[in-house]
């Protein structure tokens, strides 16, 4: 009779598994494991890993709260002012904002409180003798007009939309204009 064969199945020990697996590792890639262990060290001793897992837990509830304030309408107007700053600083010369710098770290910039006594009537207008003020105050004056344009503009804007809106609120169609009537 035939005799049975002895099978042994050894225990199953994962860690075991991966200290082989470990040492398998090509010696090329040894250099790059050490440098991610002393990372997961380095975010382990800085709370960072227990911030990430955290994170991960909420993520939904941090999801949802981000979604909220950003639907709200202050991120909107935030959010449109800043790509407006943004289209406005790069719209200017780096050489004059770097003159406005200089100019405005030069009037207010100092440590002390700057002592400027009121100067009189005379004085003032003899100020105007000097070219570097009047091309301040043209470029003040030729802000000031577009800035009044703008504001003409936008004024305008606003009467032809409500001229162009319902009783309740709501924007009509202009209605084409008919031949022969």
């Amino acid at each position: 009779m035939a005799r049975p064969i002895a099978f042994e199945v050894p225990p199953y020990d994962p860690r075991e598994t991966l200290r082989k697996r470990l040492e398998a590792v090509p010696v090329e890639h040894a250099e790059a494991l050490l440098e991610s262990y002393e990372l997961l060290e380095q975010l382990h001793q800085t709370g960072t890993l227990r911030v990430l897992t955290g994170a991960l837990a909420a993520g939904n509830q941090i999801l949802e709260t981000a979604v909220e304030a950003a639907h709200s309408a202050e991120a909107v107007r935030a959010t449109r002012n800043a790509i407006l700053l943004g289209k406005m600083l790069a719209s200017i010369n780096p050489e004059v904002l770097e003159g406005i710098v200089a100019a405005v770290s030069e009037t207010l910039g100092s440590h002390q409180k700057p002592v400027i006594e009121p100067p009189g009537l005379l004085a003032l207008l003899s100020h105007f003798r000097r070219k570097e003020l009047r091309r301040s105050v043209a470029l003040i004056n030729r802000f000031l007009e577009n800035l009044g344009n703008q504001i003409k503009l936008q004024g305008e804007f606003e009467d032809r939309e409500a001229h162009t809106s319902s009783p309740t609120g709501e924007k009509r169609r202009s209605q084409p204009a008919r031949e022969g009537h």
